[in-house]
């Protein structure tokens, strides 16, 4: 079969759905791969490049269409490319189904199969294919660097001779692929990030990431992701109104504010209002990643950059991954070709539409001349629900005393017996054992008893220090080679100087391991 890939006619649209480096994998999966003439030049990619891979360039879309098997795309087809579909065609490209009813209706009159990339089930297996996550990645970073271009100001604190720059303030309203990529893009450059998510579960991943995740003081019940895919669901007008009355509370104090959040199938939620804006410094940007759903602020315009009478900056792009072009053509072709990899099982350049598979169903919106949109539930879960944690029962002051009791007197008779056993044990040893020996044997046993006692109350964090400065002051026995190096026989000098060498490494790279080890406990 032959695969191909037309140039995207979507104003704008700079990306490109096969790259030669995908090409030359998808050749090895048994494809003839064939692109149009100038598909990939936007995104840096020129004719001669694909040529070299071993790709047929054709000159026009239509004579595209009519020779290749399986066609691959990045924007939904419109109705003139639609009607290009011949029966029996696979067409794999974002499709929006639950949008594009229309659509969906004209690919299955043609006969065409239809393979809507965003779609692929988030599940484990299938996140290779997750072009949603891999665009979604592009945009977070993009997001920044847009901020940062519009923001008249370091991100990063400097002192310098000519002053004190304060860190930039950065606020990511949602902590999906893109908020996570925004947080960690915003952090590395040196700006003080916060991030903010309906789903408390996140907060770890936020906080790992370098940012400060902004808790609400409201209980409400979350629904679990795993019911929704791993995205957000609706919240309650309770909610919303403490989520708003935090955001205004932050809004004087933040720099520039990237907004991320969507909910599948619906209009972008309202987040940052129009008071908010108001009250944002002059110079402070807002990116809103939700544009092309109505934007997350009130104020944002689609495709626009917009100065406030406050001066503040509203950007609402919606292609900022097309403005990265080469990298994400390489991304989205890598997905496409690991979608390629399990429709190909057999690895002999034929498709195999297996609809038991649940990534393959899930992606598939139409199938042999029908509509297979909505599709099942997949097998698999999206991500483990969590499991709710048991509340531990408050004990009374009374039942507190009397385990604190229980407790020490456990520990007593633990310790009464090992002591014990000990004591047995060394007067067994003294019956029997030379009066010199037990000198040396009981510094010994106290030394062992000694350092487990220090060693056990030592933090577990701490025990990789402990343990190399205790390898130093161990170098102790560096004094023993020091009154042999002066001996009369050359072959115990030898030894001894090679004592006070290896001895020596132990001493100072004890004390220096041990100080990074600790040094890694600061917060300077």
């Amino acid at each position: 079969m032959k695969i191909g890939a037309p140039k995207e006619i979507f104003e704008g649209e700079s990306r490109v759905a096969m790259t030669p480096e995908s090409a030359l994998q998808l050749q090895k999966l048994g494809y003839e791969c064939a692109i149009e003439t100038g598909a990939g030049k936007a995104a840096g990619f020129d004719d001669a490049a694909y040529k070299e891979a071993g790709v047929e360039i054709i000159k026009t879309a239509a004579a595209l269409f009519k020779a290749c098997d399986i066609i691959a795309k990045v924007r939904q087809p419109n109705a003139t490319e639609t009607k290009r579909l011949t029966s029996g065609q696979t067409l794999i490209s974002f499709f929006n189904p639950a949008g594009n009813a229309e659509g969906m209706e004209a690919a299955r009159a043609q006969g065409a199969n239809v393979i809507a990339m965003e779609m692929v089930p988030r599940i484990s297996r299938a996140q290779k294919m997750d072009a949603l996550s891999s665009m979604a990645n592009i945009a977070g970073y993009r997001a920044v660097i847009e901020a940062g271009n519009n923001f008249g100001r370091f991100f990063t604190g400097q002192i310098t001779a000519a002053g004190k720059v304060p860190p930039a303030k950065v606020l990511v309203v949602g902590a999906g692929v893109a908020g996570l990529a925004a947080i960690g893009t915003a952090t590395s450059l040196g700006a003080v990030t916060y991030a903010f998510d309906v789903r408390p579960e996140v907060a770890e991943q936020v906080e790992s990431m370098g940012a400060e995740f902004v808790f609400l003081d409201f209980e409400e019940e979350q629904q679990d992701g795993a019911a929704t895919g791993g995205y957000a669901s609706v919240s309650s007008p309770e909610f919303r109104e403490a989520q708003l009355a935090k955001f205004r509370e932050l809004a004087p104090e933040i720099d520039i504010v990237i907004t991320t959040a969507l909910i599948p199938n619906r209009e972008a939620p309202e987040l940052w209002t129009e008071d908010m804006v108001a009250a944002m410094k002059p110079g402070s940007v807002i990116v809103d990643l939700a544009a092309e759903k109505g934007g997350n602020c009130k104020l944002t315009v689609a495709d626009e950059k917009i100065v406030t009478k406050n001066g503040v900056t509203i950007i609402g792009y919606t292609d900022f991954p097309s403005r990265m072009a080469a990298q994400a053509s390489t991304l989205y072709a890598t997905n496409i070709r690991h979608m390629m990899t399990d429709l190909t099982p057999e690895k002999d350049g034929k498709i195999v539409h297996n609809m038991e598979d649940d990534v393959i169903r899930g992606a598939t919106v139409t199938f042999e001349n029908e509509i297979t949109f909505p599709p099942p539930p997949p097998k698999v879960a999206a991500i483990a629900a969590q499991k709710p944690k048991a509340a531990a029962p408050e004990l009374t002051a009374e039942e507190k005393r009397a385990a604190e009791v229980a407790a020490f007197k456990a520990q007593t008779k633990q310790q009464v017996t090992l002591l014990g056993v000990g004591a047995a044990l060394l007067l067994g040893v003294g019956l029997v054992a030379p009066a010199s020996f037990m000198q040396h044997f009981i510094v010994f046993v106290l030394a062992v008893f000694v350092g487990f006692q220090v060693i056990w109350n030592v933090a577990h964090s701490l025990h990789t220090p402990l343990m190399a400065v205790t390898n130093a002051i161990s170098s102790i026995i560096i004094l023993g080679a020091l009154m042999q190096i002066g001996s009369s026989s050359f072959l115990v000098v030898i030894l001894a100087a090679l004592s006070v060498f290896m001895a020596a490494i132990n001493i100072f790279g004890g004390f220096l391991v041990t100080r990074r080890m600790l040094a890694m406990f600061q917060k300077s």
